[in-house]
């Protein structure tokens, strides 16, 4: 576990690694992956139970990128922790890579899920969090959502059925950016009061700025203390910044599914570096 200065510089790399390889690639979705780098970087690096030698590992906790188009920042996340070189990253969308535009389980050991069509991650996380409940497992379920994914109906449906089940194994986060692809969320489809739906469908909610990793780790130790047999699942509320990181690409919603080009890369990343320092 990584204290909070060894987080934050942990994060930056990531950063870097998101810019390089999507140049790389020249296609992909930098403002969400950089929106969520945060809230990866405290998962992988602070809170869940992993092993990259062990990826198989049965007492791991389980992690669902449900917003499928954000994996480069688990790609970065997984090659910094050490599932695979960092090296492979530059692969990225490249026939017949590991590393696909979306998450394949099939070809990367560590990664639990396919996701990227919209809406199904918690689902998929439900089963998981049920599954290790009844097999006695103490392995913890996260899912992490899109806002704009919030628009699609399944979401919901495991949104009322995770507290019928009492699955206290299983908290969300949602990548609360404000941007989609058409557009700014609340123009699109407007989700507020999105804390008041969740509480409302009896689920834990806590807000936290999903930047600021003295929020994200209390909120997510708080989460995991939950009585996996009895208890609530948990909410986290990660209020983020779209293309957080890069200057020229936060709060831009044009930088939603466009690759850096080569200039691009290069401030982005000198940008990046200097807060290393």
């Amino acid at each position: 576990m990584q204290n909070i200065d060894e987080l934050r510089k942990q994060a930056q790399k990531i950063r870097i690694s998101i810019i390089e390889m999507l140049t790389e690639a020249r296609s992909g979705h930098p403002g969400g992956s950089l929106s969520a780098t945060e809230i990866v970087t405290a998962l992988y690096f602070s809170e869940m139970r992993h092993d990259p030698k062990r990826p198989k590992w049965e007492e791991r906790d389980r992690f669902v990128i449900s917003k499928g188009h954000g994996v480069p920042a688990v790609y970065a996340a997984m090659a910094h922790a050490g599932y695979f070189p960092q090296e492979e990253l530059m692969t990225l969308r490249k026939t017949g890579a590991r590393l696909q535009g979306h998450p394949d389980p099939a070809k990367l050991p560590g990664m639990e899920a396919a996701t990227g069509s919209l809406g199904q991650g918690l689902s998929i996380a439900q089963g998981m969090a049920l599954a290790a409940r009844l097999s006695g497992s103490k392995s913890h379920t996260y899912c992490l959502l899109g806002d704009g994914e919030l628009q699609e109906g399944q979401v919901w449906e495991a949104a009322m059925s995770a507290p019928n089940f009492k699955l206290g194994g299983l908290t969300a986060i949602i990548d609360y950016n404000g941007g989609q692809i058409d557009g700014p969320t609340a123009e699109v489809m407007n989700l507020e009061p999105i804390a008041d739906k969740w509480r409302a469908f009896n689920w834990k909610v806590t807000a936290v700025d999903g930047h600021d990793f003295t929020q994200l780790l209390p909120a997510l130790a708080a989460a995991k203390k939950e009585d996996p047999k009895t208890g609530r699942p948990h909410l986290i509320v990660a209020n983020t910044v779209k293309g957080k990181g890069v200057s020229f690409m936060e709060h831009k919603i044009g930088w939603h599914g466009v690759a850096p080009s080569k200039d691009d890369c290069a401030k982005a990343c000198e940008e990046i570096r200097s807060k290393l320092v």
